[in-house]
Order: C-alpha cells, then sequence, then structure tokens
C-alpha cells in the first residue's frame, strides 16, 4: 500500500462520514447535500477500485492484465454520476416545495407519532382515555 492509496482511503473515508452526518440533520438543505457528499464519495471509491489511473482500459491476449485498468468500475461511476444528479434534482425540488409551504427547511417532530408513543408508555400510563365512541348509544361498539 503506497502513500496514495492511504490517503485516498482516508479522503473516501472522511467524505462518506461527513455525507452520513450531513444526513441525520433535520434541514433539508443538509440532507441534500449529504446525498451531494455520498455520491461523490461513491464515485471517488469506484474509481479507486478500477486499478492506477492512466491505464488503458483495454485487455488483449498477449500482454499481462496487470498493465491495464478495469473498465467496469469506471462504467459504473458514469451510472452513480447520472442516478445520483437524478437524486440532487428530485431532492432539491422537494426542499424547493417544503420552503414555499413552510417558510423554511426543518422537517418537524411528528406529532401524532409521539402521542401513540412505545407499548410500554402506554401500558405504564393506564387505561385509555375515553374516546367520542364511548359516549355513543351502544357502548361505542360502532355497529
Amino acid at each position: 500500500m503506497t502513500t496514495l492509496d492511504l490517503v485516498m482511503a482516508l479522503v473516501v473515508g472522511g467524505l462518506f462520514a461527513a455525507g452520513f452526518y450531513l444526513l441525520l440533520d433535520r434541514s433539508l438543505m443538509r440532507v441534500l447535500l449529504g446525498v451531494i457528499v455520498l455520491g461523490h464519495a461513491a464515485n471517488l471509491l469506484l474509481l479507486l477500485t478500477g486499478g492506477p489511473p492512466g491505464m488503458p482500459p483495454v485487455v488483449s491476449d498477449g500482454d499481462e492484465a496487470e498493465r491495464y485498468a478495469d473498465p467496469l468500475p469506471q462504467a459504473m461511476a458514469l451510472t452513480a454520476i447520472v442516478i445520483t444528479f437524478g437524486i440532487t434534482t428530485l431532492l432539491l425540488a422537494l426542499v424547493h416545495r417544503a420552503w414555499q409551504l413552510d417558510g423554511h427547511d426543518e422537517v418537524r417532530d411528528d406529532v401524532e407519532d409521539r402521542r401513540i408513543g412505545t407499548v410500554e408508555d402506554r401500558e405504564e400510563s393506564g387505561p385509555p382515555l375515553p374516546t367520542d365512541r364511548d359516549h355513543e348509544p351502544g357502548g361505542g361498539s360502532g355497529r
């Protein structure tokens, strides 16, 4: 392993770490930036697996295979670039729409999810609260 390989491994690891950190934020713009950084990290990782730079991506029968680069990671990186561009465009449209509707890009808590809680929380809180169906004639059976 050369120094360049170690540096590139650290760069790829740093890009993945930064991308996942941005994905975990509540701001939709940071989520978008996290997806972009993850796309760049995946592209760099794919290009690094293709072999040393500057070698032609062709293999002939008579030559040594070590002199040539693998063309498959290059094709996969090109495909990943197109997919990342499409996902980025979709997320950018969603962030813009959220900005138009709410005036900010922060994801709010799901109030209904907090209200329901977990099963242990409901068991500890005691019997369920009466609902409108309990006050209906016939005991609230709904039939």
